[in-house]
């Protein structure tokens, strides 16, 4: 492959790891990952969860998308470096999240999110081997 056809399999990586996250198919999004990957979330600079493996991210993120009756990811720019089968990218998404609160009433939660990531080529395939989330900002609504 080229640098363009790398970047553009990164690019689809990152995409379908959202398109699987809004369909809640969370064993399929965990595929995405390697083997011993780790996954980090930051909200406001504070660590907020830490997973380890597949199994772990996997129960993880069925856990958190269970809250919600909706989500829907908006990706934005990525860039990424490519060195032979390793690569590193940062990429911009918001992310819309909308579940019943605790007195019952339906809210939306904007959030503005950043991915730091590590890749890794394993069989000539892309995957995530680190993802740390940082959620930098986020708004929230009632909606009907």
């Amino acid at each position: 492959m080229n640098i363009f056809e790398e970047k553009n399999a990164l690019k689809e990586l990152v995409d379908t790891f959202s398109i699987l996250a809004d369909q809640k198919d969370t064993q399929k999004q965990a595929t995405l990952f390697t083997e011993d990957a780790t996954l980090k979330s930051y909200i406001g600079g504070q660590l907020t969860s830490e997973q380890h493996g597949r199994k772990e991210i996997c129960e993880a993120c069925t856990g958190f998308l269970s809250l919600f009756d909706t989500v829907y990811h908006i990706n934005g720019q990525q860039v990424v470096n490519v060195e032979g089968d390793h690569a590193t990218g940062t990429a911009y998404c918001q992310v819309v999240l909308i579940g019943n609160n605790e007195e019952g009433k339906r809210m939306m939660n904007t959030n503005g999110v950043w991915y730091e990531d590590e890749y890794i080529k394993v069989d000539g395939k892309w995957l995530i081997a680190k993802r740390v989330s940082h959620f930098s900002w986020a708004d929230s609504k009632e909606v009907r």
